[in-house]
């Protein structure tokens, strides 16, 4: 289970004429980013306070925002490096946060095996980000390569994470919370080594190609 980079660039176009439509708003990229950011931050809060079904869907209300960003630079030809720091740098702050919420609402509910878990889960998941970072800033896997590489990208940590913090809120069972952050963490981790896999064998062509 991956997402292909033409995967993303066909849902991405379903989102263009909202993004456009926002930018008419007098909304650019960079203001996106903030405002997706935002979006999640509250969520992050309804979960602090135990609040998993409106908080997950919240959260996820932020994660599908934050494609327009991206979406919108492409659109009116405003990407820039500076776009793509702000968007990967909040991307990341963003799901840190969710992860504290989601820890302090567990702290707060008694339940030590959800904030275990989410710990680990949020562990696992910035790997998976510094991975494709690291790999991408040493001259692997140029341009988008790297995120459609693994098991767990973002896209699919969002939605199964937001699925358990529904589905546990609604039956009042955190036990689903804990099946769904023990899938993120198992994916994500199998995902990191895919792309230290992926990164190995890179290295390796570019050396057998630099001996001939």
């Amino acid at each position: 289970m991956s997402i292909s980079n033409e995967s993303r660039g066909r849902i991405k176009k379903i989102f263009e004429p909202i993004a456009l439509g926002m930018g008419r708003l007098g909304l650019t990229p960079d203001g996106l980013t903030l405002i997706g950011f935002g979006i999640t931050v509250v969520g992050a809060a309804l979960l602090a306070a135990q609040l998993w079904v409106i908080g997950g869907l919240v959260v996820f209300i932020g994660g599908v925002f934050d494609m327009f960003d991206g979406t919108l630079a492409r659109a009116t030809g405003k990407v820039s490096n500076l776009g793509a720091f702000m968007d990967s740098v909040f991307d990341r702050w963003g799901e840190a946060i969710v992860y504290l919420g989601i820890i302090a609402g567990a702290v707060f509910a008694g339940s030590d095996p959800v904030a275990v878990f989410a710990a680990a889960a949020m562990g696992a998941a910035f790997m998976v980000s510094y991975t494709r970072a690291k790999s991408e800033g040493l001259g692997f896997t140029a341009g988008t390569g790297m995120a459609a590489v693994g098991v767990m990208p973002r896209e699919i940590r969002l939605v199964i994470l937001c699925i358990g913090l529904i589905l546990a809120g609604a039956t009042a069972n955190l036990t689903i919370l804990v099946g769904a952050l023990a899938i993120i963490t198992l994916g994500s981790t199998i995902t990191v080594i895919q792309r230290i896999l992926h990164v190995r064998s890179q290295a390796k062509s570019a050396a057998a190609i630099t001996t001939h």
